[in-house]
């Protein structure tokens, strides 16, 4: 992979919530509030043009952005898109499992140790999880505290309330 990433923004206007999508011509690497800061910061190294340059990449952002819009109208509960994770081995291996929680179901940090199998790893899998690059297409939104409370959500708890609403938890209103 080239280190240049293009990005574009998205409102997602049920939701109320700007995004940043990020992407080289491969695969989808970022996805986030607007936060230029958090963006370099994820990704030392690279270039950020807010122009496509290859015609792959503006594809695979526009495709990003039209699946945003379906999941925020409520027709879309999966995404289909080719994702390139940035982490370590341990990171990624929390953000595959995140890939695997169903639409509109939660799970815990303590539930995503014990099948890490890594039952005392709670506090390096919330770690993870607020690491998650991929913010909606990886739902680290679906994760809760041991007791079913709201914790912490890199794009702030009131919009983790939303995607839950969203999903049908109205436990969360």
């Amino acid at each position: 992979m080239n280190k240049t990433m293009y990005y574009q923004e998205v409102t997602l206007p049920k939701l109320a919530l700007t995004l940043r999508i990020g992407a080289t011509a491969e695969a989808l690497l970022y996805i986030s509030r607007v936060n230029p800061e958090e963006m370099a910061h994820y990704f030392p190294g690279y270039q950020f043009l807010s122009e496509a340059a290859s015609e792959s990449a503006e594809v695979l952002l526009a495709e990003a952005r039209q699946q945003l819009l379906d999941y925020d109208a409520g027709i879309r509960q999966q995404f289909q898109l080719p994702l390139h994770f940035i982490g370590t081995d341990f990171q990624q291996q929390v953000w595959q499992l995140l890939l695997q929680q169903p639409y509109g179901q939660l799970t815990t940090y303590s539930a995503l140790a014990q099948q890490l199998g890594r039952p005392t790893a709670v506090r390096a899998v919330a770690n993870a999880v607020g690491r998650n690059p991929l913010m909606i297409v990886v739902p680290c939104h679906r994760v809760v505290g041991k007791n079913g409370e709201l914790t912490g959500y890199r794009g702030g708890i009131e919009n983790k309330r939303s995607l839950l609403i969203r999903e049908g938890l109205s436990e969360y209103r």
